[in-house]
């Protein structure tokens, strides 16, 4: 049997936590933060985890993780 290869965009975006879930970035958070309102800069949030569902989904393209 063949080794899988992994999905390059997944790679660079989702990580897994030790309990098993997914983490990824959320948007709004890399660039152009110094025009934005610091009440909305401080409200966007961070990282957020994935459900289970689509960790199901993202465990297919990410098979070695």
């Amino acid at each position: 049997m063949p080794k899988l290869k992994s999905h390059s965009g997944a790679k660079k975006r989702f990580t897994k936590t030790a309990s098993g879930k997914w983490r990824h970035q959320r948007a709004y958070r890399r660039h152009l933060l110094t025009p934005m309102p610091k009440n909305k800069s401080h409200c966007v949030p961070g990282k957020n985890t994935l459900s289970d569902t689509e960790g199901k989904i993202l465990s297919r393209f990410l098979p070695y993780s």
